[in-house]
């Protein structure tokens, strides 16, 4: 089935037209220097039994993952210090060292109370401090809220270690049989759980920006429909029942109107539903084909997918009308268009002149220029975080469908550990309170 779906996709979206408008950007395929080295100390840890998460290791994963900071080795570690009093600058510089995190885990009625400290070792200055307490099994969740709180304090911009992702996975056990699953996660894959089950496939999962609502597309009435599943309660509603194509559902900022693709009259348009009262407006009206939208940040702009220029491009265009401007002029296929939260970096689906492959790229919207992220091929889906700092894509390697992980800055590339089975379908969570 979702061979079939994919087949139905690339019809739709390389039906042939016109010729594509002059190329007039400008293709960037190396990445950035080096990132800013960082020491994550092992926290201090006063129990008598070992801890379920190493907290010192998910922060320097952390930090990692946003392509602006690589943590040392701690076989590299020349000091062990596990209190702020304890920090010897000079070892830290002689390692090259910039920062360096202390901290300690305690006790304390039944709970555990950490306390961290961030110092800038060329000042010898501390820049952050802080403590936070929860429970043996919030430890995750305490280390993500240490590396936002460390970012921000870095960088000026907020964390998004916090957050939140859905994907699908779809396990085959025989020929007719396939089981796919809605699953939620940490943003880097870790403590998934499962939201939904079928045995007819889920696509184009999306979070709406409360964080409580996700919308999809499932196949289990034997035609696409979109629904919205509230996570807390599991409940459920469909949304649209036309005939034809039903896809690609995206809330709007405000989380009250839906954009999704229809068929109904006859080729795939976009259209947006109120839903509180269910209205309908038709927001595309050409024969050509008109998919994937993605809202901009003042939730009157949408920017899609189109062929109208002969092969897919990304357009943009406004809710209320108007006509569509196109956005995409590098390379002869752009698709599946995300913003960054800062709306100046346009992620997408892009294919170079001359080459078959589909990689990830980011176009500066300001200059233009196009900055390609991934370094595997067949690239699909991607989705970003919401500060902007990393996206998440899903490729096929060795044969098995899985997700990488990028930052924008073409640093970092590493997969994300998931369930087994076919990975798909990811969706990064706005920021969460």
């Amino acid at each position: 089935m979702i061979k079939i779906l994919r087949g139905i996709l690339v019809v739709l979206c390389c039906a042939a037209g016109m010729a594509a408008a002059e190329e007039k950007n400008i293709l960037v395929t190396s990445g950035s220097d080096r990132a800013i080295p960082v020491a994550i100390v092992p926290f201090g840890w006063q129990g008598g039994t070992v801890l379920p998460e190493d907290m010192a290791d998910i922060i320097g994963k952390d930090l990692r993952n946003s392509g602006t900071f690589e943590p040392i080795p701690r076989q590299n570690m020349i000091s062990l210090p596990t209190q702020a009093s304890e920090v010897i600058f000079r070892d830290w510089k002689a390692l090259g060292v910039q920062y360096v995190m202390v901290g300690s885990i305690v006790p304390n009625g039944g709970r555990l109370q950490i306390q961290y400290a961030l110092f800038n070792v060329a000042t010898e200055q501390q820049v952050l401090s802080g403590s936070v307490g929860g429970s043996a099994d919030q430890l995750r969740d305490m280390a993500h809220y240490i590396s936002d709180q460390s970012f921000e304090k870095l960088t000026g911009i907020k964390g998004a270690f916090s957050t939140r992702m859905l994907y699908v996975t779809a396990e085959r056990f025989s020929v007719n049989s396939t089981r796919y699953t809605l699953q939620r996660s940490d943003y880097d894959g870790a403590r998934a759980v499962t939201l939904l089950q079928s045995r007819e496939p889920i696509l184009s999962p999306r979070f709406a920006n409360d964080g409580k609502r996700i919308a999809y597309v499932s196949f289990e009435q034997k035609r696409p429909r979109i629904f919205i599943q509230h996570i807390d309660t599991g409940r459920r509603e469909q949304i649209t029942n036309f005939e034809g194509l039903n896809g690609a559902p995206a809330f709007s900022p405000d989380g009250n109107r839906l954009a999704f693709v229809l068929s109904k009259d006859g080729n795939p348009e976009i259209y947006v539903m109120d839903l509180g009262s269910r209205q309908l407006q038709r927001v595309t009206n050409h024969f050509s084909i008109d998919t994937e939208p993605y809202w901009g940040a003042d939730g009157q702009t949408l920017y899609f997918t189109s062929d109208r220029a002969g092969k897919p491009q990304i357009y943009k265009t406004r809710v209320g009308g108007g006509e569509p401007q196109r956005v995409t002029f590098v390379g002869n296929y752009n698709a599946n268009p995300k913003l960054s939260a800062d709306e100046k970096t346009l992620v997408m689906i892009h294919r170079q002149d001359g080459f078959t492959n589909f990689k990830v790229a980011a176009q500066d919207l300001q200059r233009g220029n196009v900055r390609i992220l991934s370094d595997t091929s067949l690239d699909e889906s991607p989705t970003v975080a919401p500060n902007g700092t990393m996206v998440i894509y899903a490729t096929r390697q060795q044969g098995r469908g899985v997700l990488i992980l990028a930052s924008i800055n073409g640093r970092v590339k590493l997969p994300i550990p998931t369930a087994q089975g076919e990975i798909r379908e990811p969706s990064w969570s706005p920021y969460l309170n």
